[in-house]
């Protein structure tokens, strides 16, 4: 087990106790990323990838709510603000006026390699505002605005959206399960250093 392994996770949001003793890589690779649903990912898409790695529907909606941290770069949602098949316009879901602010932000010519918006209105903060803008047309990915298109998923944003305490309750048993994913090559004795061979 880490031997400096603290007995909670916070990050000015929801907590869980950390199993001690979980296995971890050695090193990463960035083409690992790729089996990760990205921006424009459709439902099925994002249901395949979490249901292949032994997580529900539910943990898909509850973990899409880390997007209440962060930033995208324009080309995460460009085909959402400039669709070909609307002639250019914007995603007929996204609500207008949040379409032309993401517009502004992100030029039909942007050279600007920062541009972009931040995943929900409080990005630097943990909280449930993520659901709620998902409900007002202001979702910012294709993948988040996925989750409005199934009943069951649909549901659980109305949840989190009303409901903080249910977002964090709901995120931190989904870290859990995420966390118990088999994996990893060892157990670290210090979490921050793979093992001396």
């Amino acid at each position: 087990m880490c031997l400096d392994a603290r007995p909670t996770a916070q990050s000015g949001g929801p907590w869980w106790v950390v199993a001690v003793g979980r296995r971890d890589g050695r090193f990463s690779l960035a083409n690992e990323t790729t089996a990760l649903p990205g921006p424009t990912a459709s439902f099925e898409q994002l249901k395949q990838a979490f249901h292949g790695r032994g997580l529900s529907t539910k943990d898909l909606v509850a973990l899409s709510g880390a997007h209440t941290l962060g930033f995208a770069h324009c080309s995460s949602f460009q085909n959402r603000i400039r669709v070909p098949a609307f002639q250019g316009a914007a995603d007929p879901s996204l609500s207008p006026s949040f379409a032309a602010a993401l517009r502004r932000a992100c030029p039909a010519n942007n050279t600007v390699r920062a541009a972009g918006s931040g995943l929900d209105a409080t990005s630097a903060a943990f909280d449930n505002t993520y659901y709620r803008m998902l409900q007002a047309g202001r979702g910012l990915l294709s993948s988040d605005e996925a989750l409005l298109t199934h009943p069951k998923t649909r549901a659980f944003v109305a949840l989190y959206a009303a409901s903080q305490e249910a977002f964090f309750r709901a995120f931190a048993k989904s870290m859990l399960r995420m966390a118990a994913l088999n994996g990893g090559d060892e157990v670290r004795a210090n979490c921050r250093r793979v093992n001396s061979s």
